[in-house]
């Protein structure tokens, strides 16, 4: 099998090395295999990337192509992920029907896929058992678990963080929700006459105000993302620096 580094792959397929890393930063192409500091890509990148190309060159965007790509890697039907107009659904109507078996999640986990993580995965709803296969709810999230797997982070770390994320997600809806029922409901140990137009009332406003918290969510979420980057580079460039002083004065 012919393995190439990145300017060999750069080369043979005639995209810059730029955009064969803006091509994996947006989650298009696939990690390397690393060998200590090497990535080693092989035709199925190379393939991948001629597809891509294509793909580019006739009008698609980045969202589509990735959204295509990742449905093709679940065996999900493009032609009705195409078939929904609001992005936003196009999963949601189909996360039902990606399906694995025990040898497919090996293969994307390797020896990770242990009894223990198998458990915790169906326990945090990242996969649900059906006879002899696995749905997938959210195979976006499975696909984020495989590439950080391929990094050589550990899947257990990875189960740990969900779980998390989970309980902190759960406490920001709860933040939401209450500034509606604490106006119009009562809370422990209180009393207060509610009656069905009142519980309509809150509901109703519960409903108009949730895609309005989801996007505000995400427009934070997107931000502190930006800060801890920032943060961990600048830890990053201060290490470098730290070492190379070391070096020059040894």
């Amino acid at each position: 099998m012919t393995e190439y580094r990145i300017d060999d792959l750069a080369r043979a397929s005639g995209v810059s090395v730029r955009n064969v890393r803006v091509y994996q930063d947006r989650g298009l192409l696939p990690p390397p295999r690393k060998v200590g500091r090497t990535g080693w890509y092989d035709e199925a990148h190379l393939s991948r990337l001629n597809l891509i190309g294509r793909m580019l060159d006739r009008g698609y965007t980045f969202a589509t192509i990735s959204e295509l790509l990742t449905a093709a890697h679940y065996g999900l039907d493009v032609r009705d992920i195409l078939d929904t107009d609001d992005p936003s659904d196009r999963w949601k109507a189909h996360w039902g029907r990606a399906r694995l078996t025990l040898d497919d999640l090996r293969r994307k986990f390797g020896d990770q896929t242990t009894d223990d993580n198998i458990s915790r995965s169906e326990d945090l709803g990242m996969i649900v058992r059906d006879g002899d296969e696995f749905t997938v709810p959210n195979p976006k999230l499975l696909e984020a678990a495989e590439i950080l797997v391929d990094a050589d982070i550990p899947l257990a770390d990875l189960l740990d963080q969900t779980t998390a994320v989970r309980r902190d997600l759960s406490d920001v809806a709860a933040r939401f929700v209450s500034v509606v029922a604490d106006h119009y409901l009562a809370g422990e140990g209180e009393k207060l006459e509610v009656d069905e137009s009142t519980v309509s009332e809150a509901a109703a406003l519960v409903n108009k105000i949730r895609p309005l918290a989801h996007d505000a969510v995400n427009t934070l979420f997107a931000e502190a993302m930006e800060a801890e980057i920032a943060k961990a580079l600048e830890r990053a460039a201060t290490q470098l620096d730290s070492g190379s002083s070391d070096s020059q004065a040894s």
